[in-house]
């Protein structure tokens, strides 16, 4: 800081300014307090303002007017259009304080009672055209069962297919699974060098009638010297076996004991792949009634069990069967035996097989009458026909039953058999028996078991490119066959 006076500085005689002894009138800023307005605040007009208070260009606060913009005029009141233009300049600093309008407006717009009466009157009509869509699209003709208090309603996002398989399941147990019954064998003993081993087995069979008739598999009781039959509620019978199926793996036990539970009998034929199936048995002979499910997983299957015997005309099915659920019902949904279980893929899991009862149930008939269990014949081979065989062969129809030697085991026509008197020759595709189409569906040998030994039945053959009707009078078939 330089102490010597600048030159330009004006001079005076006057108090010296940095002599901080002398008195210093220092101004203060008291703004004046703005008085409340009594209902609302509006600008102040131009005339409550001084002229110092107007706008103009030249302060640094306040921007120029754009151009065709009024200069800033009349504010407007709380809710009122502006009666000038521009943007209203802040209070210079030291100015007097803006007073309120001393005459209060009234202030613009819809009060809060209409716009609430507006509002209720918009839902009043949004809900009465809701109802007026839902009464034209039926929603209150739909009736809502009745149920008691306390009782718990499915979920909509319940799956109801899965309550009601599993509801079926238990349903075919409870109808079927009183007249199922474990069969135990002792047959001949056999010697070794440790001495004499009674063979045994386990199987398992149901009641189809009141008075003991009981139906199985023929690898149950085949070569067995006596049969103990056990029921679920615990009784045991002697068994005696009545006949033995000549066609496929069946056999007729009979007890002597009445007023038993009894299976019902459904039909194979209608079938679907995908049905839902039931089997119950005693599998490995320690498990006794046991029950197990699964479906439908094909038809028409065939088979060559252990000793090299083909089964033909199987239902195969993934429900578990296992040593000891032989000769054990397969159901359906309903609780009707469609099936009698026979056999187990060896080499797989999950695959079993069942005869269907409806090839079962000629020699059922026949065990009730009091006859030998006989099954008929015609004294073919043949080849059932579909798509593939047409190709190969270059036929003329894609359904039907081929007679021929294809397997190789023998003549396509036995000598002297009905088939041979009737004058069906090797080469001959039988179309139909009895007007009944032949198909994949209803093969010959399936269709045939229908007809009783000794009855006459007319066969649609074609032969060479020509339609021909034979008449078949049905012998037995034998029994080493």
């Amino acid at each position: 800081m330089n102490d010597d006076q600048t030159p330009d500085a004006p001079q005076g005689t006057g108090p010296d300014p940095l002599d901080d002894t002398q008195p210093v009138d220092v101004p203060r800023y008291a703004p004046t307090p703005d008085p409340r307005p009594d209902a609302r605040w509006a600008w102040a007009s131009p005339a409550s303002a001084s002229p110092a208070s107007q706008a103009t260009s030249e302060r640094w606060y306040e921007p120029s007017p754009a151009p065709g913009q009024a200069p800033y005029g009349t504010a407007p009141s709380w809710g009122q259009p502006a009666t000038g233009g521009g943007t209203p300049p802040p209070p210079a600093y030291g100015t007097q304080a803006v007073q309120a309008d001393p005459q209060p407006r009234k202030r613009g717009g819809a009060g809060v009672g209409t716009v609430v009466a507006a509002s209720l009157l918009s839902a009043v009509l949004a809900s009465g055209g809701t109802v007026v869509a839902l009464e034209r699209a039926g929603a209150f003709d739909q009736t809502v069962p009745a149920s008691s208090l306390g009782v718990a309603q499915p979920a909509a996002g319940q799956q109801p297919v899965t309550i009601d398989e599993s509801s079926a399941v238990i349903g075919a147990a409870e109808r079927v699974g009183p007249a199922v019954v474990k069969i135990s064998t002792q047959g001949a003993a056999t010697q070794d060098q440790f001495g004499s081993i009674p063979t045994s087995g386990v199987g398992s069979g149901f009641i189809y009638d009141a008075n003991g008739w009981i139906l199985t598999n023929r690898h149950v009781v085949a070569d067995a010297d006596t049969l103990t039959v056990e029921l679920k509620d615990g009784r045991q019978f002697e068994g005696k076996v009545y006949g033995i199926d000549t066609l496929t793996d069946l056999a007729i036990v009979k007890v002597a004991e009445t007023g038993l539970p009894v299976a019902p009998i459904g039909k194979s034929d209608g079938l679907k792949i995908g049905q839902l199936v039931v089997a119950i048995g005693s599998p490995l002979g320690t498990y006794s009634f046991s029950v197990t499910s699964g479906i439908v997983s094909g038809k028409g299957r065939d088979i060559q069990v252990d000793n090299g015997t083909r089964i033909n005309n199987l239902i195969q099915t993934d429900a578990a069967i296992n040593p000891g659920n032989s000769g054990g019902p397969l159901a359906d949904a309903s609780g009707a035996v469609v099936g009698i279980n026979t056999a187990v893929a060896t080499d797989s899991s999950g695959i079993g097989f069942a005869i269907p009862i409806d090839i079962a149930r000629p020699i059922m008939d026949q065990a009730l009458k009091g006859e030998a269990l006989s099954r008929p014949w015609i004294g073919i081979r043949f080849q059932a026909i579909n798509l593939q065989v047409k190709q190969d062969l270059k036929l003329t129809v894609d359904s039907g039953a081929l007679v021929s030697n294809t397997g190789g085991t023998g003549p396509a026509v036995v000598e002297d058999s009905p088939g041979a008197q009737a004058g069906i020759q090797d080469g001959d595709i039988i179309l139909s028996i009895n007007g009944q189409k032949i198909d994949q569906e209803h093969p010959l040998d399936a269709m045939l078991v229908q007809f009783a030994p000794g009855g006459t039945v007319t066969l649609d053959v074609l032969r060479d490119g020509a339609s021909v009707k034979v008449d078949v009078v049905l012998g037995t078939r034998p029994a080493n066959l």
